[in-house]
């Protein structure tokens, strides 16, 4: 079966009204006791598979989850040990033998190169005890149930020390109908009770803590991975592929930053997952089977709120220090520059409304996507908008993409034509155009022959490059322009970067003129 739920973070504040609002009539108690498996090296873990026994009041259940906990659906095939009570049963993986989980686990637990025959042996990893209250409600589309769980995860880390990890959650699961109606009801609450979408699952944070790591330590930050597409795609099920991938990097660093991570890696991640969706969406806009989307002021909106902190880390990151060695050569102290402000950690309130827009996204997908034959892949009649695009004919997604590649292309080799008489806004905004246009490539590239698509991108990539270190001396002038009125070393700065602002000027031309020359790949 095909688990549907998405899980909110409950802060102290909201906890009694969140209780209330669960603990309506019909609702009931269990503790949930579970402990968790896996091999000694993690496989099951580094397989996206979670399993557990866990006993539900009286009984012994045993469940095994399969793919990214970062999203609104995961695989689950459940097993319920009648007879059972008392001390916890041995878990058998066999249990779960014949289905879609069962084929993964065995994958996972099959010898590998050089180990004995049989499969991996299992251990206890980490367990929970929690406390939920729960009960099902109706809605317009569908039945779900509200789960409030409270409780802790337990682990002993890789010294032997015990380590704990609070839990204080709202998970809403659909039971059948639409997942809308999960999406619906997981925003009325995060709205009316300040709670903030958690994509992180309790396996997950226990395999945290068995590895040493708390629940204020940094993880690591998740990148793109590359998406796939297919020629046979309509618009819309290419649209859903890359809205899927750009959720798989936006969640998990989304869940890292809203929890008050202080390492910047993962928010500089979900800035650039916020900048590959809003790319996605001019690069699909207006074809067929691609919605209208209502998030678009709310994906901005967060993405200014972590704005600040990418000025910072090219100030911090490099230049900063290049400048202060600078000084230091003539016989002057450091200028430390003051640090920004509008950056999280956010209140429960900023969090909360952040956070509404990640559950929009996921709803965006509660749906299955069109498939080929409902938007007519092959029989689409659109205009295309672009030069180069037809009227009034079949349209394929690869036709469609070409298109829009063109004219994207052609825009950008007029900036570069004329990239000396360009004012320093217009070259900001070229470099944001090579972005968009670097980040279409890379999710419809797979439709064009791969040796053309690599060639390309190797000079794009460049030329974006060089861009971007002459918008990074543009933020430190800014920078040190503030502090110029009453601090005349900034002055000193401020030469030192006059000179490295024509150097990466003049560089940045010539890899354009490079790239303007470039051949394109698409028909």
């Amino acid at each position: 079966m095909r688990e549907v739920e998405l899980k909110l973070q409950v802060g102290a504040a909201a906890r009694v009204g969140v209780e209330r609002a669960v603990a309506a009539p019909g609702a009931s108690r269990t503790r949930l006791q579970a402990i968790y498996f896996d091999t000694a090296d993690g496989r099951l873990a580094a397989a996206g598979l979670a399993l557990r026994l866990r006993k539900e009041g009286r009984r012994w259940v045993q469940t095994l989850k399969a793919g990214s906990a970062h999203g609104l659906a995961r695989g689950e095939h459940n097993v319920a040990l009648t007879g059972v009570t008392g001390l916890p049963p041995a878990v058998d993986p066999t249990r779960h033998h014949g289905t879609p989980p069962g084929d993964a686990l065995a994958a996972a637990l099959a010898p590998r190169k050089g180990e004995h025959e049989g499969a991996a042996p299992l251990q206890a990893r980490y367990r929970t005890d929690i406390q939920r209250r729960h009960r099902r409600q109706r809605t317009r589309r569908g039945t779900v149930e509200l789960a409030f769980d409270r409780g802790e995860i337990v682990a002993v880390g890789p010294a032997g020390e015990e380590r704990r990890w609070p839990v204080c959650e709202l998970e809403i699961e659909l039971v059948s109908g639409s997942p809308r109606a999960v999406i619906e009801l997981v925003r009325r609450f995060a709205a009316e009770h300040g709670l903030w979408l958690d994509t992180r699952s309790k396996s997950e944070r226990g395999e945290r803590l068995a590895h040493g790591l708390g629940p204020h330590d940094a993880a690591p930050a998740v990148k793109a991975e590359p998406v796939l597409l297919d020629k046979s795609m309509s618009p819309g099920q290419a649209w859903a592929a890359v809205l899927r991938n750009v959720l798989a990097q936006a969640l998990p660093n989304w869940s890292e930053v809203a929890a008050g991570s202080t390492d910047i890696e993962p928010l500089h991640q979900l800035r650039v997952a916020l900048r590959r969706l809003r790319s996605a969406h001019r690069f699909f806009e207006g074809w067929p089977g691609v919605p209208a989307v209502a998030w678009g002021d709310g994906v901005a909106a967060l993405f200014r709120a972590l704005g600040a902190v990418r000025d910072r880390d090219v100030l911090g990151g490099g230049l900063q220090r290049e400048v202060d060695a600078a000084l230091a050569g003539v016989g002057e102290p450091v200028l430390p520059l003051p640090p920004p402000t509008d950056e999280p950690p956010w209140g429960e309130y900023e969090r909360a409304q952040h956070g509404l827009v990640l559950i929009d996204l996921c709803g965006e997908l509660a749906d299955d996507p069109p498939s080929a034959a409902s938007t007519g892949v092959a029989g689409v009649r659109t205009e295309a908008e672009e030069p180069g695009g037809g009227s009034n004919e079949a349209v394929s997604l690869r036709t469609l993409v070409a298109a829009r590649l063109q004219h994207w292309h052609a825009q950008a080799r007029r900036d570069a034509k004329r990239f000396d008489r360009l004012s320093d806004e217009q070259r900001h905004r070229l470099r944001k155009r090579l972005k968009r246009l670097r980040y279409a490539i890379e999710f419809s590239g797979g439709l064009f022959p791969r040796r053309a698509v690599k060639s390309y991108l190797a000079r794009l990539r460049r030329a974006q490059e060089r861009l971007g270190e002459f918008n990074d001396v543009c933020v430190a002038v800014a920078a040190y322009r503030l502090l110029a009125s009453s601090e005349p070393r900034a002055w000193f700065a401020l030469g030192w970067l006059a000179a490295r602002r024509a150097v990466v000027l003049a560089a940045a031309g010539k890899e354009l003129e490079r790239l303007r020359k470039a051949q394109p790949f698409w028909d």
